[in-house]
């Protein structure tokens, strides 16, 4: 059955990567199998939509019923065709699928699209696996399954089966074009026709399905090398290939090329609706956020952001890590887009004083010059104000994008317009949305033609601008936060570690080989170790009971503070024993904890999760029983620097706790980056480690440091 199979290696390396996506989109001969005559069916939707579109190559029909369609002869075996067909398209119900791929490895078929569903979507993971690997060992190149098929819009070429099309070519543009990868056929053809009516060309459009084969790094390199594609977006339910994917989308940005990722699965609802939709394992959303931006990536959580955002950074793939510039004639507006900002995370930066000279001198006297910026209704009679207002706020180091939002003013729109423009030759490089509101009102041809000419994006909604600059903004900040990388480093001295869940006092022997402060102390296995322990330590001292099974220790007992003398040690640690004997008598214990009693400050956690995908990421916040009332914490990437680190805790909800409340010192927000740069270090370093928690992680004032009072490591069972 298998014979004429390649090797595994070279049969995947050849089913693989840019130049396998080559066969899928310019092939130069084509199969179809499984056609069937039946005006409307799949395979003659295909051939349609080959000669529809004047496909030059040659042109292989393979149906049971034989005979001829439209004047092609239809072989009734897939041994029957010439060896070394580019591409295959399967018009074949699932359960002919695997026969028909074995006969293309055998033909030597070089790229097959299977359009069948009835695989891991709706859970025969083992099917699709079998295929998966029929193909990778065969050496073709596999799209599918469960695919809706896709375009080449450059050439003309479709591989499609729901419908026919007839494709208008890419002519001479100098406007940047998009390729759209979805694992969502109906999304892709949503995405495409937002893009269009934006004066946004697209490239292709490629439905990936389950990705048993060829998936989203193999694209995105594809796209990285084409001439034709400056701007990728992906519409995601799994990426079955984290690391390549993320690896591709770092290419894609040392290009010049923005990737733009949508990727549902916040809820659990949502997780439960991918799964059944592309047989998504879902994996856990935030980590997966995290990581994507931390490659380059700008996530938006909805299809009017991603369409917003793309059509920007479309316009501007350099953002600048700055809020916007406003310009309004509405102090109403000014206070409203306070508001809203606050609302979704946008900052809006104060006008320099350098700004503020050159407004106060050419605005009125009732006009003050800040941001957001309210020219009041002065620019009816002097609309060069717009030149001004426009250049004042995009020379402004600090600002990082122009939002204009005024009314629909008839005639004066396309004066308007002509200043802003003239503003733009003179300044700095940034994106610029001209806002008009007035919802469906009809705009005067003048100003679209204008706008349309200069290639200005028209909004007619400042809740979805805004939106899309925040969208853009924390892209630029991921792009800068990305350079703030330190390299994995050797860590000297680690302890071996068991499976599973480890003791305290071994995760703290792991954290102090990584310069972590620990309290002084020691784990003692009997009494008279616990006396010298503390005699050495000095008193008053903490005894903590220590075992792998023993999760939640104050529960259990476990946890005896204030001990003022030997005495005192002894009954400790026996009472220790009788209590978790009493809690659970199945535990066996190590031994006792003897610490210093630490001085108190603001508890804070630091963490680490290595996702079984995605790999790890580490986490920082508001600790001790707070983590569970309020789950304060930043999620980041583990390789991040101490300096990006704090900047990062700077975005805590109760971050001004950190630099002091009502009366309390501002903490040691430097030794506590620290900490968190150096468990990222531990997972690099460390990959049986599946997850790392502090808590709580003791931070003193500033110059004081931090100090780690409970940990827990739990590495791969």
């Amino acid at each position: 059955m298998f014979g004429g199979l390649m090797s595994g290696t070279a049969g995947s390396q050849a089913a693989r990567g840019a130049a396998a996506v080559e066969y899928f989109v310019r092939p130069k001969s084509v199969a179809i199998i499984g056609l069937s005559s039946k005006p409307g069916s799949a395979g003659m939707n295909a051939l349609t939509n080959l000669t529809n579109n004047n496909f030059a190559g040659d042109i292989y029909l393979v149906g049971r019923s034989g005979g001829e369609v439209n004047g092609r002869k239809v072989f009734t075996e897939i041994d029957e065709l010439p060896e070394g067909v580019d591409l295959a398209i399967f018009t074949l119900p699932v359960v002919g699928v695997k026969d028909a791929l074995e006969g293309c490895v055998r033909r030597k078929v070089k790229a097959v699209v299977c359009f069948a569903s009835g695989f891991a979507e709706i859970g025969e993971r083992e099917k699709q696996d079998e295929i998966a690997k029929i193909a990778s060992d065969g050496g073709v190149a596999l799209l599918g399954p469960n695919c809706l098929g896709y375009s080449n819009i450059v050439d003309g070429f479709s591989a499609g089966f729901v419908s026919t099309q007839t494709i208008a070519k890419l002519g001479k543009t100098s406007d940047p074009k998009t390729a759209i990868l979805s694992q969502s056929g109906g999304m892709m053809a949503h995405i495409k026709s937002g893009l269009e009516l934006r004066d946004l060309p697209v490239s292709y459009t490629i439905s990936t399905g389950n990705e048993a084969g060829v998936g989203l790094p193999d694209f995105v390199d594809f796209f990285v090398r084409d001439p034709n594609t400056q701007m990728i977006i992906v519409y995601v339910e799994e990426v079955r290939d984290p690391q390549g994917f993320m690896q591709a989308a770092h290419r894609a940005r040392e290009a010049g090329k923005p990737v733009i990722m949508m990727h549902p699965g916040r809820t659990a609802a949502a997780v439960q609706a991918v799964s059944s939709h592309t047989g998504a394992l879902a994996g856990d959303h935030a980590v997966m956020r995290t990581l994507v931006e931390h490659a380059g990536i700008c996530f938006v959580d909805n299809v009017d952001e991603m369409v917003d955002t793309a059509e920007v950074l479309a316009r501007f793939p350099n953002p600048i890590a700055a809020g916007p510039g406003i310009l309004t004639f509405s102090g109403a507006f000014c206070a409203i887009a306070h508001d809203f900002c606050a609302e979704i995370g946008l900052p809006v930066p104060p006008l320099s004083a350098e700004g503020e000279k050159i407004l106060k001198a050419a605005l009125p006297g009732f006009a003050t010059p800040r941001n957001p910026l309210d020219l009041t209704t002065q620019p009816v009679w002097q609309p060069d104000l717009m030149y001004t207002g426009a250049k004042a706020l995009l020379d402004d180091p600090k600002i990082g994008s122009l939002m204009i939002s005024i009314p629909p003013s008839g005639p004066m729109l396309k004066t308007y317009l002509d200043h802003v423009l003239r503003a733009l030759k003179e300044c700095p490089v940034k994106p610029v949305i001209f806002g008009v509101l007035g919802d469906r009102l009809a705009l005067p041809d003048d100003f679209l033609n204008l706008a349309k000419e200069n290639r200005m994006i028209v909004s007619r909604s400042a809740d979805r601008t805004l939106r899309a600059l925040l969208a853009v903004y924390k892209h630029g900040l991921a792009l800068e936060r990305a350079k703030k990388i330190v390299p994995a480093r050797p860590i000297a001295a680690l302890p071996p570690l068991g499976k599973g869940t480890q003791a305290e006092w071994l995760g703290k022997k792991v954290l102090a080989a990584a310069g972590v402060k620990i309290p002084p102390g020691d784990l003692a296995r009997t009494a008279d170790e616990a006396v010298a322990i503390a005699k050495k330590i000095g008193f008053p001292v903490a005894m903590k009971a220590q075992a792998a099974k023993l999760a939640h220790k104050t529960e259990a007992g476990g946890v005896l503070l204030n001990i003022a003398d030997e005495a005192g040690v002894r009954e400790a640690f026996q009472k220790l024993h009788d209590n978790v004997k009493k809690y659970n008598s199945s535990i066996v214990l190590d031994g006792a904890l003897v610490e210093t009693m630490s001085k108190r400050g603001l508890e804070m956690v630091v963490g680490a999760k290595r996702d079984p995908k995605w790999g790890p990421v580490i986490v920082a916040g508001i600790g001790g029983v707070m983590i569970e009332v309020i789950g304060d914490v930043r999620l980041m990437p583990p390789d991040l620097s101490a300096e990006a680190i704090a900047e990062e805790l700077g975005k805590l909800k109760m971050a001004k706790m950190l630099s002091g409340f009502r009366g309390a010192p501002a903490v040691d927000v430097k030794a506590l980056s620290e900490v968190a740069a150096a468990v990222g270090q531990i997972m690099r370093a460390m990959p049986e480690i599946v997850e790392i928690d502090i808590n709580p992680l003791v931070a003193h004032a500033a110059g004081e440091g931090v100090r780690a009072l409970d940990a827990l490591i739990v590495t791969k069972e």
